[in-house]
């Protein structure tokens, strides 16, 4: 197998929206840097309830950095472009990618894999409609086809990308539990129900990351640990 076949596999981990942004950063610098490295995943936690907004996301609403004031909310700028997305009690996930990888790691491959993975637990997904739309507010108020919808209509997953120097960074969230009170506060609408799989976060990602290895045999993964505390 060639030094090209090279992936690396991040630990979960669960620190602030600042440090995580960094490490996704970092995971992306390495990406582009190591001609060893075709590719990173990682799947982590936020430390206490964060906002993150969109790159290209310019307007902060007042009630916003209200409960920023309060204390309520955390909020911190992703790379990656989209709406705001609120991660509370949900999965977020962290691939990085070289262009020449695109094809083999595009939205349809990586959204076909949570698809299957999902099925498998017991949950179905599938693609949402819209083509395109402008930035909203909330980024799981709208579902693009790009976004996946569980068999009642909520959007799941919503994933958005981040250029740089011929590689890519893609985060995605997967809302799982996310809190309602919060999401209200926030968005003024009422929040994806738990789903019900009946299994912790920790035992979801442990199948998503078991499903994305086995689904590319033809990669060396590499297993690295990330330390909870920065």
């Amino acid at each position: 197998m060639g030094i090209e076949n090279q992936a690396l596999i991040f630990s979960t981990n669960n620190l602030s929206g600042f440090d995580q942004m960094a490490l996704d950063l970092d995971s992306l610098d390495k990406t582009i840097s190591n001609p060893e490295i075709i590719l990173t995943l990682r799947f982590y936690y936020w430390s206490g309830d964060w906002l993150s907004i969109g790159y290209h996301q310019k307007e902060i609403p007042p009630h916003w950095k209200n409960l920023l004031s309060n204390r309520e909310i955390n909020i911190v700028r992703r790379p990656s472009g989209g709406g705001a997305v609120l991660h509370s009690g949900g999965i977020t996930y962290a691939l990085t990618f070289k262009k020449t990888y695109y094809k083999f790691l595009s939205y349809e491959m990586i959204n076909n894999w949570l698809i299957k993975s999902f099925k498998e637990l017991g949950l179905n997904l599938q693609y949402g409609n819209l083509l395109k739309s402008s930035i909203k507010t909330n980024c799981f108020g709208t579902s693009l086809i790009s976004d996946l919808v569980d068999q009642d209509g909520f959007k799941r997953i919503g994933s958005a990308q981040f250029r740089k120097k011929g590689a890519f960074l893609q985060h995605g969230e997967i809302q799982t539990n996310p809190s309602r009170d919060l999401w209200f506060k926030l968005f003024k609408e009422e929040a994806p129900p738990k789903v019900n799989l009946k299994l912790t976060n920790d035992e979801i990602v442990q199948h998503l990351r078991n499903s994305f290895v086995k689904n590319k045999s033809n990669i060396n993964f590499k297993n690295i640990a990330i330390d909870n505390k920065k």
